[in-house]
């Protein structure tokens, strides 16, 4: 998700042809122990998973709805939530069939069926609401439930790999259609008081970006684990300085996104609290406007993005800048994701080559010193961009074949003009919707036809009947998507993962892990800081 709403743990993922989910999990309430409060920065946008695409709305999410599909604590093994079972159907391989489990409800009383669910996924699409996650289900053709306990999606393509992940994303929840309008975006509070909610907890309060409690549902059937605090209460902070002192004080007892890496940094030498980290896959990375960056030629423009990937120093980024929060990054599947390669450090190494940039250009015939506008955005990505995009610029120069212009511009300006040919060298981030390397690679690399579909950084790479369309790549990405072998579809990844280093129309920079900082008396922390991205309340106890 662009929006950074989303280590080294090795991810499960699992090729799902052929294989039926087989359902687990009960979430009857235990020992509740004292109440948590927890501090984030992430904002809401809506509950409404109609209406949200953001890490806010999606920690809120995770712990008041459920999905047909879940990621248990500590796992990216994909398991049975309200559904009992999902495959793909024998025959025909476009039609992915999930059965319901029987006597599910929602904490208002109303029964939760194949009804409920079939509505979720239609209302998305067909409010399509530009804060939502409709681009999430553009591989579904259409839903229908069959009967009260049998959900029917038919697929744009047979054996969709990276479908039954999908159910798990912003795009999953399941909520109450005898609440939900079927045509708007519900209302927060208007959700609240409706209590369509069938997750491991409820929302008893709620202050929206403010505090928001959340209570243990004990009608709970799901993937997770029953919720060890029945009560947990969300302090949502204006400043990460606010936020670092209440934990340190022992004001709140978990801070979770986001805290400056100095910040991190202090805490870790601070008695009374512990810094957590766990699998993250969030990336950062530098987006190449392929038609505005400078350069006369394609051979030029890509002899200079080929200099500019062999000049940049990821180490000290990450020593530097990030105080080890962040790693080098030499791919665009980050590490620990199946199929991840360093394509990067294998094309242009792992510290910068001046002779090897120099050679790029040269051999283009292009004149050093290049002139790079390079944009940047100083709130959305973290307050560490100012320092992060200082130093790209430094490295640059400092070999002497480029002359860089660095400008900033705030969040709300800059997602209206990267999309639109404002600026030839830009910064993005990415944090996964689902822990798959298509997911790293398709919404970059896919083709499209107009700035309305497809890539939506709008760099001009595979825009189809441009000189940046790229055939071989469109079909490496078709065909990774429907392998069930896993192995085989490994190796399909490999190779585009290794195309996309020869080509470079992003260059990947740091990877990140978690952070959540907590008391010392504080259970369960890093049993969700997993490579889901799910932040589960049910794990918590002190």
């Amino acid at each position: 998700m662009n929006n950074f709403r989303r280590g080294t743990a090795v991810l499960a993922v699992t090729a799902l042809s052929g294989l039926a989910l087989a359902a687990c999990g009960t979430g009857q309430s235990g020992d509740s122990g004292e109440g948590l409060i927890v501090g984030t920065t992430d904002k809401v946008v809506s509950i409404d998973p109609a209406g949200s695409y953001d890490n806010g709305s999606l920690n809120v999410q995770t712990q008041v709805f459920q999905y047909l599909l879940n990621f248990p604590a500590g796992t990216t093994d994909l398991t049975p939530d309200a559904a009992e079972k999902c495959d793909f159907d024998a025959e025909d391989g476009t039609k992915y069939v999930c059965t319901m489990k029987d006597g599910l409800k929602f904490a208002n009383g109303n029964a939760l069926t194949a009804s409920d669910v079939a509505f979720s996924f239609k209302r998305i699409v067909d409010i399509k609401d530009p804060n939502g996650p409709s681009p999430l289900l553009g591989a579904m053709e259409s839903v229908e439930a069959t009967d009260d306990s049998t959900v029917t999606f038919t697929l744009a393509a047979p054996n969709d790999q990276t479908f039954p992940q999908i159910l798990v994303t912003s795009a999953g929840p399941i909520v109450d259609e005898d609440t939900f309008p079927a045509d708007e975006v519900m209302d927060d509070n208007a959700a609240v008081e409706a209590n369509g909610f069938s997750g491991p907890y409820t929302i008893s309060s709620y202050e929206k970006n403010q505090l928001a409690a959340f209570k243990a549902n004990p009608d709970y059937n799901g993937t997770y684990d029953a919720p060890k605090t029945d009560n947990v209460t969300m302090k949502y902070y204006a400043k990460a300085e606010n936020l670092k002192l209440d934990v340190q004080n022992g004001d709140i007892d978990v801070a979770y996104r986001s805290l400056t890496p100095t910040d991190i940094a202090d805490l870790d030498k601070t008695d009374g609290v512990t810094v957590h980290t766990g699998a993250g896959g969030e990336l950062r990375y530098m987006v190449f406007n392929l038609d505005k960056m400078p350069g006369e030629t394609p051979e030029e423009k890509l002899a200079i993005r080929k200099a500019v990937a062999s000049s940049v120093n990821r180490a000290e980024l990450a020593e530097q800048v990030y105080k080890g929060t962040f790693t080098p990054a030499f791919s665009m599947v980050p590490e620990g994701q199946a199929g991840a390669n360093e394509a990067f450090k294998d094309a242009y190494g792992d510290a910068p080559d001046k002779a090897a940039a120099q050679k790029f250009l040269d051999d283009a015939g292009v004149e050093a010193p290049v002139d790079i506008k390079l944009q940047y955005n100083p709130d959305h990505y973290g307050s560490s961009s100012d320092q992060e995009y200082n130093a790209v610029k430094r490295q640059l120069e400092a070999t002497g074949l480029f002359n860089v212009s660095l400008q900033s511009t705030e969040w709300v300006t800059y997602s209206e003009e990267y999309p639109a040919d404002a600026y030839p060298v830009f910064q993005l981030g990415w944090f996964p919707d689902f822990p798959d390397a298509d997911n790293y690679l398709s919404p970059f690399l896919s083709p499209y036809d107009d700035k309305k579909s497809g890539n939506f950084t709008n760099s001009h790479y595979n825009e189809l009947g441009t000189d940046f369309a790229d055939p071989t790549m469109s079909k490496l990405l078709d065909a990774e998507r429907v392998d069930a072998d896993q192995a085989s579809r490994e190796v399909t990844l490999g190779e585009i993962q290794d195309r996309l280093a020869d080509q470079v129309p992003y260059l990947p920079l740091l990877t990140g892990s978690q952070v959540a900082v907590a008391g010392d008396g504080v259970k369960g922390v890093e049993d969700t800081l997993d490579a889901s991205f799910k932040f589960r309340f049910t794990q918590l106890s002190k």
